[in-house]
């Protein structure tokens, strides 16, 4: 069963960056594109962006220049370096397989926490 670990989330001046890794077991990972999604108090989860196994990236307009995402397929695990930080980017971020969550997958880490304020 897969299974995702998410870390570095925490507490960060607007501005201010963080790096977020995720741990990733029970698939062959090189093997599929991975994704960041947060999901902000009130709102429903979204991808932020992904990552095909080719290494081809894809923003959402509304962190594009500001976040990098990347992925170390011996590692098994997803990165993504967020800088320039708003109170917008505020929500639990989380990694996932794209195409497991497009087809309702409900097997979600417990997410890492990314708190952007004064």
């Amino acid at each position: 069963q897969v299974q995702f670990v998410e870390s570095g989330g925490g507490l960060v001046q607007p501005g201010g960056s963080l790096s977020l890794s995720c741990e990733t077991s029970g698939i062959t990972f090189r093997d599929y594109d991975m994704g960041w999604y947060r999901q902000a108090p009130g709102k429903q989860r979204e991808l932020v962006v992904e990552v095909s196994r080719g290494g081809r990236s894809d923003y959402a307009d509304s962190v594009k220049g500001r976040f990098t995402i990347s992925r170390d397929n011996a590692k098994n695990t997803l990165y993504l370096q967020m800088n320039s930080l708003k109170p917008d980017d505020t929500a639990v971020y989380y990694c996932n397989v794209p195409s497991f969550v497009n087809m309702g997958s409900k097997a979600w880490g417990q997410g890492t926490q990314v708190t952007v304020s004064s």
